[in-house]
């Protein structure tokens, strides 16, 4: 018989990588993601909004832009404070506070949309994220998230980098959270309805050498995986992360432009 998941270790690790580098770097590259996804919520002025693994905050801003009253989390405090200096700098009114999707500290219903952006998909425990989720929505209200699929290029980023540094036994992929199916499984009889739009991303970057510099130096789980190879490994890891960036290029020789599929989810709490 299989061990049980060990989700506190493995959440204990999976904040040390988010910690290191700084996400921020490349979070505010997609912007155009959060205001996307709050466009599709519908959100309206003066409406209570969560945002959760919020990161530097991208659908945070989004809907604070739309007059939302926001409360955005996640759990890696120094993430939080980067979404701080940004929505200072717009004047905008949000609160942060650390917390887990797994465990988040509100009551029942008291969101009118619940919103992630490339966040709660990483979350070890998937029906748990879930659940909280639903469970902090009002009936009527909306949780809106945007999940990296898992053929598009992130997911085949993580594949490449799963080939290199194995990740934890017994977990589910993140990537699942961009299949329609494995979404109506987790928020079940608690959505009235699930409406799922296929949309793209653009990475743009000076070249694949670029593109591998920045994430190597600031995304946690790049960061960290090359931290834990050898010498040869990460040359290993650089050689085919390079590879997939220019097979998957639709810049030429002199730039790149790597499009990437996710899934735009909008869940209409029952």
């Amino acid at each position: 018989m299989n061990a049980p998941v060990d989700f506190s270790a493995i959440k204990a690790r999976q904040m040390t990588a988010w910690a290191s580098g700084d996400y921020a770097v490349i979070g505010t590259t997609l912007q155009l993601v959060g205001e996307q996804l709050a466009e599709a919520c519908d959100l309206r002025c003066d409406e209570r909004v969560l945002d959760v693994a919020a990161g530097n905050g991208n659908a945070t801003l989004a809907a604070a832009r739309r007059g939302c009253a926001v409360t955005s989390t996640d759990y890696v405090a120094a993430l939080l404070e980067r979404g701080a200096e940004r929505a200072h700098a717009e004047r905008l009114q949000v609160s942060f506070l650390p917390a887990d999707v797994e465990a988040l500290p509100f009551a029942d219903a008291s969101f009118d949309a619940v919103l992630s952006t490339f966040g709660v998909m990483f979350a070890p425990d998937h029906a748990k994220s879930a659940a909280e989720m639903a469970r902090v929505c009002r009936p009527g209200g909306r949780i809106g998230l945007a999940n990296w699929t898992p053929e598009g290029f992130i997911g085949q980023l993580f594949k490449t980098l799963g080939k290199h540094v194995p990740p934890p036994a017994g977990v589910q992929p993140p990537s699942l959270w961009g299949v329609e199916s494995h979404l109506k499984t987790l928020f079940g009889d608690r959505a009235a309805a699930i409406e799922a739009t296929p949309r793209q991303f653009n990475f743009r970057y000076r070249s694949a050498a670029h593109f591998v510099e920045v994430f190597r130096t600031w995304y946690g789980p790049v960061h960290k995986a090359f931290a834990s190879l050898p010498p040869e490994g990460a040359a290993a890891l650089e050689r085919d992360l390079t590879e997939l960036l220019n097979r998957l290029n639709r810049a030429g020789p002199d730039s790149l432009v790597v499009p990437s599929d996710y899934l735009e989810i909008v869940v209409t709490r029952r």
